[in-house]
């Protein structure tokens, strides 16, 4: 068995190898990346998208702690470093032609996923009012957990 804690992951092969081989072969972006839906292994509530570099997923799978690639920072990402909010990941799947994974994860702290604070990324409702005009209304259930100018400084 590879050691994918210092190999590459393997080129991803041919169609029917990507959609029931046995063999983790991520097909990486153009920018070298992956999608990543992390859903709360519990309730299964999409919690957050982000994206993984393959030094992330390598990271993710050895650790068990959820690492992403931040586009904004140029950087990893360890989920939760800052604000205690970490994922511990239970399960990682792949979709048929292994360039999206789906980590199911529970949140470490007081369970806040997102930035703002709250529980979940979506925590906004797309609703079209009788006026016609399409809106955003804050989903009440999902609170903020944290203030995130208290955890961050000045910006998130």
């Amino acid at each position: 068995m590879t050691d994918i804690s210092t190999q590459p992951f393997p080129p991803p092969g041919p169609k029917s190898e990507l959609e029931t081989g046995n063999l983790l072969t991520p097909r990486f972006n153009a920018d070298g990346l992956v999608t990543a839906v992390a859903v709360d292994a519990g309730d299964n509530t999409v919690v957050m998208v982000a994206h993984m570099n393959a030094e992330a997923l390598r990271l993710t799978i050895e650790t068990g702690i959820a690492h992403y690639w931040s586009r904004s920072r140029q950087a990893i990402w360890k989920k939760g470093e800052t604000s205690g909010n970490m994922q511990s990941v239970k399960e990682i799947r792949v979709d048929c032609d292994q360039d999206c994974v789906l980590l199911k994860v529970e949140t470490a702290g007081d369970g806040a996923n997102c930035h703002t604070g709250r529980h979940s990324c979506f925590y906004r409702i797309v609703e079209t009012g009788p006026d016609g005009q399409t809106r955003l209304v804050t989903d009440a259930a999902d609170q903020p957990r944290f203030d995130p100018s208290a955890v961050y400084g000045g910006g998130a």
